[in-house]
């Protein structure tokens, strides 16, 4: 199934090799990866999932509030290591992760979805590059799911 962290975040960068390669305001910072059986299905549930995702707080305090009653924003980060296995041994074994052709793939779709079905500015990591995250969370928030 597909794993994503989400992390509520006044704001959040990715910069790779010294050069933003995206950044929000308040919102989610997404640590997304995936596993051999994950499909656009996942990958569709998944989105709707994240924008129908309540836990920004109302004017009472509650977490009652999504992404989109905010206005907030996305920044999706491509993390095969949500994958890693460290059952056997202190190294973690990656073989749980997909496939880096497939993954980059569904990584796109799912940023595309996000932006063009649910109206949401998605701003991105790169894909396999060695990222450096800035996020200042909020709460803080963290919440995984899979599908």
């Amino acid at each position: 199934n597909m794993k994503v962290i989400v992390q509520k975040v006044l704001s959040a960068s990715c910069t790779v090799d010294n050069k933003i390669t995206g950044k929000i305001d308040q919102g989610f910072m997404l640590l997304v990866g995936f596993t051999h059986s994950d499909t656009i299905e996942n990958v569709k549930k998944m989105a709707k999932k994240k924008v129908g995702l309540r836990i920004f707080e109302d004017e009472c305090g509650k977490m009652n509030l999504s992404i989109n009653d905010v206005k907030g924003e996305i920044l999706s980060i491509s993390q095969f290591t949500l994958y890693g296995d460290c059952n056997k041994g202190n190294r973690p074994s990656f073989v749980n992760s997909m496939s880096p052709e497939p993954a980059i793939k569904l990584y796109k779709q799912f940023n595309e979805i996000l932006r063009n079905e649910y109206n949401m500015v998605v701003e991105e990591g790169i894909f396999g590059a060695h990222m450096i995250l800035d996020p200042i969370c909020d709460g803080p928030v963290t919440i995984e799911l899979e599908f």
